[in-house]
């Protein structure tokens, strides 16, 4: 179980490290592919872009074929129109479901014969793993191929930025200006809405199970998550991705607990409300325990506003549910 949890957790970071708006009898979200510019993308070329690691990418011409690293970077560009220029995804890929049909390139260590066979005019990076991935990112630019290392977001306004920079790297500014603005929106709405709560939740969130127990302190999406709805983190004096044992969890009581672990963990919440021990948490005495979807949480990317749409009609059922 340890190594699981140790493997989920690194992969959890990598990945992790994720708007509907209404026009006249039309609804557009953020995570659909929006329409297309009239403007000829081509005319926006070359670009020069500072990339994460503050070097100056100079991308001569419009991409005509993309290999994406990262599943984050992918659901960005698939919302950006980009399905048909993407010829290859981590194995990690599964949103949307055409990608199932790109070529994999690897996961974590990615297959650099694999992308270069596949002759891409740019390669988007990530920013939590290119350090680590130095030497197979040099290759890739030694054989003529332009890579783009995109932002690490740990934040709203920065997976907003993480958009524009792959908007502009791909001709594709005007689809991207959308997308942010469809986001910004949406997440506007649930905030304004979240003001009317009177009485905070205190919310806990298990990224991990029993018995080694992961949740997010600030610096997190779930933490802003929780602030954006008006919920309280009983976590919230901690930072980053941190482990608790059961007995200061129970301390905590918190009214609500969210796991994120129910893709590869049987029954999740049947397994939490059935702690021994835990019988006195108010969650588990009301029995406000939900599981909610890992990638639409924590994945940098246009779902975060589903995830936290998903995460409201959880946390606060009376004001956020359809």
């Amino acid at each position: 179980m340890k190594k699981l949890v140790s493997l989920f957790l690194s992969i959890f970071v990598v990945l992790g490290i994720l708007a509907a708006c209404s026009n006249n009898a039309e609804e557009t979200t953020a995570t659909e592919k929006v329409e297309t510019s009239t403007e000829t993308s081509s005319d926006q070329f070359p670009v020069t872009i500072q990339d994460a690691l503050d070097q100056e990418v100079v991308i001569e011409k419009q991409p005509e074929r993309i290999v994406s690293l990262i599943p984050s970077n992918t659901e960005i560009a698939f919302g950006l129109g980009l399905g048909e220029e993407i010829v290859g995804v981590s194995d990690f890929d599964n949103y949307p479901e055409e990608v199932n049909e790109k070529e994999k390139i690897g996961g974590m260590e990615f297959n650099v014969e694999k992308i270069i066979s596949l002759k891409p005019d740019l390669v988007l990076a990530h920013a939590s793993s290119a350090h680590n991935s130095k030497d197979g990112l040099d290759q890739l630019r030694n054989a003529g191929i332009t890579v783009l290392v995109v932002n690490d977001a740990k934040s709203f306004e920065e997976v907003y930025e993480s958009i524009e920079m792959i908007g502009k790297a791909t001709g594709k500014t005007k689809e991207a200006e959308v997308m942010i603005n469809n986001m910004k929106e949406k997440v506007e709405e649930i905030r304004t809405k979240a003001k009317e709560i009177q009485e905070k939740a205190k919310v806990f969130v298990e990224v991990s199970p029993a018995p080694d127990i992961f949740t997010t302190g600030k610096g997190t999406f779930m933490h802003e998550m929780l602030e954006i709805i008006n919920a309280e983190n009983a976590a919230g004096d901690q930072e980053g991705w941190v482990q608790l044992t059961e007995e200061a969890i129970i301390q905590l009581n918190p009214d609500v607990i969210v796991t994120t672990y129910g893709y590869y963990v049987e029954n999740p919440v049947e397994q939490v409300l059935s702690r021994k021990g835990w019988e006195n948490v108010s969650a588990i005495q009301n029995k406000r325990v939900y599981d909610v979807n890992s990638d639409a949480v924590t994945r940098s990317g246009p779902r975060l506003v589903e995830g936290l749409e998903e995460l409201a009609s959880v946390v606060y059922p009376e004001v956020f549910k359809k």
